[in-house]
């Protein structure tokens, strides 16, 4: 039978029909499953980052971005920093909503004020340490958790900084290990990469991977400037001047055959002299999702003051009713999100 989930309450339902290994209603295959890495077997979760930079509580922006959508999220991305404790009591509620459970992507970077090199070296312990024991007391639920996301604009390549390339994976890693040593079991990491192929080109670029061992999901945050035309051309960005990459999508496919991809951020940006530009857009994302198999979770950024622009998605109608048509689409209500 088809696998199932329930709606939260006062979300517009109809087009959330779940499917069987991509066939909609009754069949004779297994139900559609999670992994203990929270991989779908079946589609791809869908997900936003809500309201963001808009001051308002998680909680209330994750049910105003689903109300403005008519559809729910799969998967909540939040934001924490330095000695910040994650997940708060707002969004365990999320998580644990009754109606709908939540996946939470919880996004930390450690400091402001250690370089990677400090804080590989031991200087954080003890702020790993405190956040490890709130994690094991309050949430045993399996989450995504990426550590200090796209590295790329930070890093300094002179010695002795402590904020090169390996340096990043030495702190990624410690980070990891240290949450698991102390008990956190249940994380599931995240590598999260810009996705924009002027950090790619970079001698140092191969050296910030941290390791398979520490690495569940490999993610990118990919964003529609103006040189974007498609969803083709966001996640495999390529650019004259770079003529030898390939593409984020085309190289994780190379470099990561056997890890789900996250397009962790993404976001249209609103182009004054193409209003039409969104509609089209989430239109191209809808129709060619299913030729990136291996991305298996897409997570919308949803802000109207990103740094370079307005992304959010229902600045007119036909965008908000493309969206819609988007969010709605079978192939991200093919996989039920696991029950706490």
């Amino acid at each position: 039978m088809g696998c199932s989930g329930a709606q939260g309450a006062g979300v517009p339902h109809q087009d959330d029909t779940r499917q069987v290994d991509g066939r909609l209603g009754i069949g004779s295959s297994p139900a559609c499953t999670v992994t203990a890495r929270l991989i779908p077997s079946c589609g791809a979760w869908w997900g936003t980052a809500p309201e963001i930079f808009t001051g308002l509580p998680v909680d209330r922006a994750v049910r105003r971005a689903e109300q403005r959508m008519g559809a729910v999220s799969d998967l909540v991305h939040v934001y924490h920093r330095e000695s910040e404790l994650f997940p708060t009591p707002a969004e365990v509620g999320i998580a644990r909503d009754r109606a709908r459970p939540r996946l939470l992507l919880i996004n930390w970077k450690p400091s402001f004020d250690h370089s990677w090199a400090q804080i590989a070296d031991g200087a954080l312990d003890a702020r790993i340490d405190r956040l490890a024991a709130h994690i094991r007391r309050t949430f045993p639920e399996r989450f995504f958790l990426t550590v200090h996301h796209e590295p790329e604009n930070d890093v300094d390549p002179s010695p002795g900084s402590g904020m090169q390339a390996g340096d990043y994976a030495a702190m990624y890693r410690h980070v990891v290990l240290r949450l698991r040593e102390k008990g956190v079991k249940n994380a599931i990491t995240v590598m999260t990469y810009m996705g924009a192929p002027n950090w790619a080109a970079r001698t140092w670029f191969p050296e910030l991977y941290p390791g398979d061992d520490v690495v569940d999901w490999v993610a990118m945050d990919p964003y529609a400037d103006d040189r974007v035309r498609d969803f083709e051309s966001l996640v495999n960005k390529k650019r004259s001047e770079y003529p030898d990459w390939p593409g984020f999508y085309r190289w994780m496919q190379w470099r990561f055959p056997g890890k789900p991809i996250m397009v962790a951020e993404w976001g249209v940006f609103e182009r004054s002299y193409d209003p039409g530009f969104k509609q089209r857009f989430y239109a191209s994302v809808r129709a060619r999702i299913k030729h990136y198999p291996q991305i298996k979770a897409l997570v919308y950024f949803d802000s109207p003051s990103a740094p370079r622009g307005d992304t959010r998605f229902d600045t007119n109608p036909e965008a908000a009713r493309a969206f819609t048509r988007l969010a709605r689409d079978p192939y991200f209500r093919s996989t039920a999100v696991p029950r706490p």
